[in-house]
């Protein structure tokens, strides 16, 4: 990285010693909320680069836990951390003490935009995702996917009406995912490659909860508030909404998720009706959240 390296060498780089450098972060204490303020208060005022670095280190495990969610793409763990930490670098830079929040709290933000970014550059599979509209539509395909199965036509246009892009792009995006799903399933059995050894090896870590307190701590805190607007939000709606959208989006698995037509036959309506139904609740509840700033 050009630049910023200085800042997270510290006779260990990202490039050339992956796994040195992640276990040396590893071993850094996580910061409290008093010394990340006086950290901060020390790189703000007297542009402290020992203060910086601390900062930094202290904040990889974190990059690493991000980072393990864009593991599905085949792309090198190593690379994908070095692209967060580029983003963890810039969040450092703009980083406001008054707004009042942990520094994680503003920095996942821009590690997940370096990433995402990467990722975008360099999967083979998602060429396809040039524009705004096609990138928020491949990295919310891949999680809502995980919950749909992959999908009939009606639930194609509830994706699409959702995401609020075109059909055929969710298609397109659907079958890009779905080959590489292939692909993942056919080289499971290979022999692991360093990264999956990598990965492996660094996952008990980031389970752990004592590892890394506030990369718990910020995903509790955003999961209780996204929760918090959402009961907000179902407060808001008649019973047969709040109903159909429960029955369909507020289940633990697919095995769980009522039909259409059940729905339908429950209410008197067609199915049609249903899908419009539960199409109006989700762009609202999309046009709350997004008004939330979650």
């Amino acid at each position: 990285m050009t630049g910023n390296s200085s800042l997270i060498s510290c006779g260990h780089s990202l490039t050339g010693g992956f796994t040195a450098y992640l276990s040396y972060a590893y071993s850094q204490p996580a910061l409290s909320a008093d010394r990340e303020r006086a950290l901060f208060v020390r790189y703000s005022e007297d542009d402290d680069l020992d203060a910086a670095r601390e900062i930094i280190l202290s904040h990889i495990r974190f990059v690493a836990y991000v980072a393990r969610s864009f593991s599905g793409y085949n792309l090198p763990m190593d690379d994908l951390v070095q692209e967060g930490s580029i983003g963890l670098m810039k969040a450092l830079k703009r980083f406001d003490l008054s707004v009042g929040v942990r520094f994680a709290s503003f920095a996942v933000h821009w590690i997940k935009a370096e990433i995402q970014e990467f990722v975008i550059k360099n999967w083979k599979l998602v060429k396809v995702a040039t524009t705004k509209a096609h990138r928020r539509l491949f990295f919310n395909l891949r999680g809502l996917k995980n919950t749909l199965g992959w999908m009939n036509s009606n639930e194609v246009k509830e994706v699409a009406d959702y995401l609020n892009v075109d059909e055929r792009d969710v298609v397109e995006m659907e079958s890009r995912l779905r080959q590489s799903d292939v692909f993942f399933d056919e080289s499971f059995g290979e022999a692991k490659t360093e990264d999956a050894m990598l990965g492996e090896a660094h996952a008990k870590m980031l389970e752990d909860k004592s590892s890394c307190p506030e990369q718990h701590t910020l995903v509790e805190d955003l999961n209780n508030k996204c929760r918090q607007k959402i009961s907000e939000y179902l407060r808001r709606l008649d019973d047969r909404a709040k109903d159909i959208f429960v029955s369909r989006w507020l289940v633990n698995d697919e095995s769980q998720r009522t039909q259409l037509k059940e729905l339908a036959q429950k209410y008197g309506i067609s199915s049609e009706r249903v899908r419009q139904i539960e199409s109006d609740v989700l762009n609202q509840l999309r046009r709350h959240l997004q008004n939330e700033s979650l």
